[in-house]
């Protein structure tokens, strides 16, 4: 077996099919109610002068909130937080059948931490270019990168689902992160 068709999910899978347990797919509104709870929380980080990034953690069945974060800093992200401490807590088994949902598309930092966290789902509301159009060029809050989620993600060991920009919310979660990025985009 060549080096490349040992790095498939289906070579780990069937190394390792314990880690990979079945997975239940969200409904629509299973998603829009998810990303809502996100939206809270990031209500809650800008009332703190937090940057508008949420993320929590559902549990398998796409509905359970198992932990939340918002965004700390620049390099204490609200996903890749999440992540090492959803780690810290559940088994990897558990986690591959949950889903890590987040206001924002998760920067490559917060993709490949979740894939060693080995969280089996990313439901993202709003994209990366979303993001650079809302925040603009040289704003010091977020030098945005041009990058995916998708980019970091797929073509690896694990399958992570990815679902995302989640068309509708991914205005509603532009317009209310506004509140916080007019106050930093330079004129």
């Amino acid at each position: 077996m060549s080096a490349e068709a040992a790095l498939t999910p289906e070579a780990a899978r069937a190394v390792a099919p314990e880690l990979f347990p079945e997975r239940k797919s969200p409904t629509k509104a299973q998603i829009d109610a998810a990303i809502e709870k996100c939206l809270d929380i990031q209500r809650r980080a800008v009332t703190f002068q937090k940057r508008p990034f949420a993320a929590l953690l559902l549990g398998p069945d796409n509905e359970t909130v198992l932990l939340s974060h918002q965004s700390v800093d620049q390099v204490n992200h609200a996903e890749s937080s999440l992540a090492r401490l959803a780690y810290c807590h559940y088994t990897k088994e558990y986690l591959w059948t949950c889903t890590l949902v987040s206001t924002w598309e998760p920067c490559a930092m917060c993709s490949a931490t979740v894939y060693w966290a080995h969280i089996g789902r990313v439901i993202y509301a709003a994209s990366n270019e979303q993001l650079a159009t809302l925040t603009g060029p040289g704003n010091k809050d977020n030098f945005t990168m041009n990058w995916h989620t998708r980019d970091v993600l797929l073509g690896q060991q694990k399958d992570v689902e990815i679902i995302g920009p989640v068309e509708g919310m991914d205005k509603v979660v532009m317009e209310e992160s506004d509140v916080y990025w007019k106050t930093t985009r330079k004129s």
